[in-house]
């Protein structure tokens, strides 16, 4: 099972596109004591724990302690980069993947998440890469009004010193659209879909040089149109993919925890049996004709719908056109596949779950 573990909801950025800012309040720090946390793990036989936050590097300490008790566990980590040299080499060694958050070229990045994010992330990228970290390394984009998909994404695997491992991007498109977008319909319609259109173009034509890209959302999904290897709900949520939030409830997604629904059970009196496939997704998704290969998007958005039904039927018709652009080139792709060095396990990612939730 795997267990987002929130070790403070406070940060260090103020992001404009984030729907927080700085926690206050009982349920910002943990509240919960770590041998209780240890008792609930026991009752899993294989635990993967996924820091994160607000901002999990924060807690640097708390998140050592944590991996001390659980020594068995795999470990994954979501951070938005800055404290990233400050963990211990050789707890850092211990991480399977790191999820790093930028948007893009630094004009971008420092837009959103302010003035030297940019630079300071890379300077931190590049001390994981020095210090001998093997894992993989995730550059994690919020994608938003001022955003070029084909321009941002090719920005960050062109990047050699450091490098990406994989790139993967969320729409901001959760939260109150408000104040957020100025014309999300235009956006969508002359940026994101024709974005989408060239940076498969540009995928397919790395294979015939014998290149996979690490381009999260393409890999899976492609996996799936190459093998008919359907998939459920890709980021796990609700079916063993949880949250520890910091009053040691439990929920099905970590940017949920103040919605009731979403509240499974507790560390105190949860078995980690009792939580799988605990919650799915409900219509339109599994009418839906893609939805073995979608697998249902995102479970809270499909349980709230704060962009309403129709702005969730918005952001499901990118999900589509990804899909279906896709599709267009898998003769090519199969192609690629027969005349280079690429297997077709090598779009079966991740190994583990690792927090990509793989669907835009």
């Amino acid at each position: 099972m795997n267990y987002h573990i929130v070790l403070t909801r406070k940060c260090n950025l103020n992001c404009k596109y984030c729907h927080g800012g700085e926690e206050t309040g009982p349920n910002t720090e943990i509240q919960y004591s770590l041998e209780d946390l240890s008792t609930f793990l026991e009752n899993d036989s294989c635990p993967q724990l996924m820091f994160y936050g607000g901002e999990p590097t924060l807690r640097i300490n708390l998140m050592q302690k944590i991996m001390d008790l659980v020594s068995d566990g795999r470990f994954m980590l979501q951070t938005n980069g800055l404290l990233l040299h400050r963990i211990p080499k050789d707890y850092i060694r211990r991480i399977h993947s790191i999820l790093v958050s930028i948007d893009g070229p630094r004009d971008v990045t420092d837009y959103y998440r302010s003035r030297g994010v940019y630079d300071q992330v890379l300077k931190n990228v590049r001390w994981l890469r020095n210090v001998g970290f093997e894992g993989d390394i995730v550059a994690r984009m919020a994608v938003s009004q001022q955003s070029d998909i084909f321009r941002d994404v090719s920005h960050l695997l062109d990047l050699q010193d450091p490098s990406f491992d994989h790139v993967h991007w969320q729409l901001n498109v959760v939260w109150d659209a408000e104040g957020n977008w100025i014309d999300f319909d235009r956006w969508v319609k002359e940026s994101y879909k024709p974005g989408i259109e060239r940076l498969v173009r540009r995928w397919v034509d790395k294979m015939q040089e014998g290149v996979l890209e690490g381009i999260v959302p393409f890999l899976p999904v492609t996996y799936t149109l190459l093998t008919g290897r359907t998939s459920r709900l890709r980021c796990g949520s609700g079916l063993d993919t949880f949250a520890i939030h910091t009053n040691g409830t439990i929920g099905v997604c970590p940017i949920s925890p103040d919605w009731d629904f979403s509240i499974v059970g507790d560390i105190h009196s949860t078995n980690p049996e009792g939580l799988k496939d605990i919650m799915t997704v409900i219509d339109p998704c599994p009418s839906c004709k893609e939805y073995g290969v979608c697998g249902g998007r995102c479970l809270f958005a499909n349980r709230q719908r704060l962009w309403g039904n129709e702005g969730f039927e918005k952001i499901c018709d990118t999900v589509r056109h990804m899909i279906s652009t896709l599709r267009a080139y898998l003769d090519e792709i199969i192609e690629n596949i027969k005349y280079s060095n690429i297997g077709i396990e090598q779009f079966n990612y991740p190994e583990f779950n690792n927090g990509c939730e793989i669907i835009p």
